[in-house]
């Protein structure tokens, strides 16, 4: 891959791009004109969870986006996240956060939070109106709303010893934004409902088994497997947006059904009890301390 200070450089002489688009506080953003890519990376300073900052972060990303790339604009033809942590991809939700609206009984709150990750979801469905591939590419473990997240990506490229899961049902919650709505068309309602109330964590193998990863890439080599399927992608490019547009009008996924899945589930963790949470503490701790030998390795 070319050096991150080389693509920054041509990222920064795009005078067409508005900087604030690299200079998001939780997301590292590089644009390489040769392929009309645009490399966006999760890189929050705590947890990488989806915090409200990194929420404000992705929606920045968007209107930015949105207002500077497609036709008659700066060309954009690949959109990739990934993330600066080789080990992890994203936790998912904010779930310290859950905790406490969840005590102060704050299901307005709950609601919109939820509601904001739909429309974040929404959008990277629509390609934000752009006529371009959206690839998340996995080097890591992606739980919860992390998984939820990638579910929305037009492709989805892990490494070998990425591991994907949806831990809600654990604390006696369900994962709300987008794995019922994506599973269920991508794999069936059985299939779909077998993975949500599992509690088990899939290797990519067996996330490429199913088809919800695309195609896989030796430990390392993620962003090569991008930079090669883009590569072979580019002769194709209008098939594949146009019959990924075309598959996302037989989902017929609207974003109202997105919002009120999410509103059950806020009102399902109205429900949980102090064992339920303190299950969900434990969980924080974990993945806090795992954040932390991450940053310090």
């Amino acid at each position: 891959m070319t050096s991150n200070d080389e693509l920054l450089a041509e990222s920064i002489m795009h005078a067409a791009i508005p900087n604030e688009l690299f200079e998001l506080n939780e997301l590292d953003v590089l644009y390489e004109d040769r392929s009309a890519t645009l490399w966006s990376f999760i890189n929050p300073e705590g947890r990488p969870s989806f915090t409200p900052a990194l929420l404000n972060d992705f929606e920045q990303w968007q209107d930015l986006i949105e207002r500077a790339f497609g036709p008659d604009k700066v060309p954009l033809r690949y959109l990739v996240l990934g993330s600066r942590s080789p080990d992890v991809f994203c936790f998912g939700g904010d779930l310290d956060l859950f905790q406490r609206l969840i005590r102060k009984r704050d299901r307005a709150a709950l609601v919109e939070y939820g509601h904001r990750c739909c429309r974040i979801l929404d959008r990277n469905i629509r390609t934000l109106d752009i006529p371009m591939l959206t690839i998340g590419m996995v080097q890591g473990t992606a739980l919860g709303g992390g998984f939820e997240a990638l579910l929305s990506f037009d492709y989805i490229i892990a490494e070998k010893q990425a591991t994907f899961g949806l831990p809600e049902i654990m604390f006696g919650l369900f994962p709300g934004m987008g794995a019922h709505a994506f599973l269920s068309r991508k794999l069936g309602s059985a299939m779909a409902d077998r993975i949500i109330v599992s509690n088990e964590t899939f290797t990519a193998q067996q996330m490429y088994d199913l088809g919800i990863v695309h195609q896989l890439a030796e430990p390392g080599d993620g962003v090569n497997a991008v930079r090669d399927f883009i590569k072979k992608s580019d002769r194709r490019h209008a098939g594949l947006v146009g019959s990924r547009r075309a598959i996302k009008h037989v989902w017929q996924l609207k974003l109202a059904e997105l919002n009120r899945i999410t509103e059950m589930w806020a009102d399902t963790a109205l429900e949980l009890r102090e064992q339920d949470l303190k299950v969900m503490s434990r969980l924080v701790s974990a993945q806090g301390r795992l954040a932390e030998r991450i940053a310090a390795a």
